[in-house]
């Protein structure tokens, strides 16, 4: 395993995650039974110093805290230790990205004409429903 997960710019040490093996759920008989190949991978946000507070506070808004990710598709250990970093790694980098900002666009001349026509026809039918006058 590499020392330290990649976050983009940043790196987390290996220090500031936790690791719990279990076994896996499912069929797969005695290995499955007595194997502890399910990883469970648990990063404590709020407790590192990784990420500045901006950085971080955006983090735990999305993600809460701690961060927790469970890999057990594989039989292997090192594989689901793998995929669970890899998986850590993606979901940390989504909540650090941040928002891309609606740019703001002007209604177009079909809008503007289908609105007004349709206010006519409202305007119409309210004409309608009225007493004539004598």
């Amino acid at each position: 395993m590499p020392k330290g997960l990649r976050v983009g710019r940043y790196t987390i040490p290996d220090s500031d995650l936790e690791e719990r093996f279990t076994t896996s759920g499912g069929p797969g008989g005695q290995h499955a039974n007595r194997t502890e190949s399910a990883v469970e991978l648990r990063y404590a946000v709020y407790d590192s110093d990784v990420f500045p507070p901006s950085i971080r506070r955006r983090i735990i808004d999305r993600l809460g805290d701690p961060v927790t990710v469970v890999a057990s598709e594989s039989r292997s250990q090192w594989r689901n230790r793998s995929l669970a970093r890899q998986r850590l790694g993606e979901e940390l980098h989504q909540a650090i990205t941040p928002p891309t900002r609606r740019k703001p666009t002007r209604p177009t001349m079909g809008s503007k004409r289908r609105r007004l026509e349709e206010k006519k026809r409202h305007s119409e039918k309210k004409k309608l429903r009225k007493d004539p006058e004598w």
